[in-house]
């Protein structure tokens, strides 16, 4: 690791078979706690590069745990997390309002790194309890149209550094990875990124993949849409900006849409927006999200189409339904 990090401190770059061969060592813990806190600190000053993104990605993939799901046009809705702003878990709530709407979800998620409470945090407050298998996966997708893989069970290289991002709690390149390894590699990727520059970076890998991707990224910095300003939206085919009244919304403020202090506030909130008991503001985003998702497929007609899908789902309780059939 001495000469790696020696080479990197010069303002080299890794190739990606020498980023993948790295990222596997790293998950073989050949590496001690200071040297992998040197490596990852080289990404907190510098963009990580497509090269090493490709590298360190297939590494991962390489490792996972392998996942059969039987349905062949799943969901992630998932944002790289680490833009700073503590918001509530628009991405978890939204992929309820989806499998609500009827479109199966198999959603990738951690503990918050460099956030309060991520997916995996706010799941385990409500009760959920993660599975590790692909029978039960696939139990939980036939009876909650939704499926939950908790990263840790399924990359053993995210288990062996998870202690030491939590420490540093900083934004790491590990956060970019998230949202480019899910084992149960669906069909549809609605990804939120909190930089353009990431954003292209993204565009450029996922444009060699067969699978579908919505690239979403909020102008003020947000990695999903916040409605708190306007959001850039890329796909395979098209780049666009959309202002919130494009979205069918009006503009919210950063302060409507933050999150609880603990794990504990952060899911009352959840439970609440599910209940039927959010605030405009609050279900204003997490269906602006769910919208572009389901759009996303090409399966529930417009924007306009899939919108009212997803204002039914979380009026109707077929949201919150989805939830309850997941836990129990």
């Amino acid at each position: 690791m001495k000469e790696i990090l020696e080479y990197l401190f010069t303002n080299h770059t890794l190739s990606k078979s020498e980023a993948k061969a790295i990222m596997i060592e790293i998950a073989q813990n050949k590496f001690n706690t200071a040297e992998v806190t040197a490596f990852i600190s080289v990404f907190l000053m510098r963009n990580i590069t497509l090269n090493e993104l490709k590298g360190f990605r297939e590494a991962l993939l390489k490792m996972a745990v392998q996942v059969e799901i039987n349905a062949a046009d799943t969901l992630d809705i998932v944002g790289t997390g680490g833009d700073g702003k503590n918001t509530i878990n628009i991405s978890t709530l939204a992929s309820f309002v989806i499998a609500g709407a009827g479109q199966k979800v198999t959603k990738h998620g951690n503990y918050g790194a460099s956030t309060i409470t991520g997916s995996s945090n706010v799941l385990e407050e409500i009760g959920y309890q993660f599975k590790n298998s692909s029978a039960e996966l696939n139990d939980d997708l036939e009876k909650a149209n939704i499926c939950f893989l908790h990263a840790p069970y399924f990359h053993p290289a995210l288990q062996s550094v998870g202690a030491l991002r939590k420490s540093l709690g900083l934004r790491t390149f590990f956060n970019l990875l998230g949202p480019l390894v899910n084992p149960a590699k669906p069909q549809f990727s609605v990804i939120g990124v909190y930089n353009l520059e990431i954003a292209r970076i993204y565009q450029y890998l996922l444009q060699k993949d067969d699978r579908e991707f919505t690239i979403v990224h909020g102008l003020d910095g947000y990695d999903e849409i916040s409605l708190t300003s306007d959001t850039k939206i890329i796909t395979k085919n098209s780049e666009e900006i959309y202002s919130t009244s494009d979205l069918g919304f009006n503009a919210i403020i950063p302060e409507s849409i933050k999150a609880g202090e603990t794990p504990r506030e952060s899911a009352k909130i959840f439970m609440n927006i599910l209940e039927g008991n959010g605030t405009i503001e609050q279900n204003s985003v997490v269906l602006a999200n769910a919208a572009i998702a389901l759009h996303h497929t090409k399966k529930f007609g417009s924007y306009e189409d899939s919108l009212l899908l997803a204002q039914e789902s979380l009026e109707s309780g077929k949201a919150l339904r989805s939830l309850h059939n997941l836990i129990h």
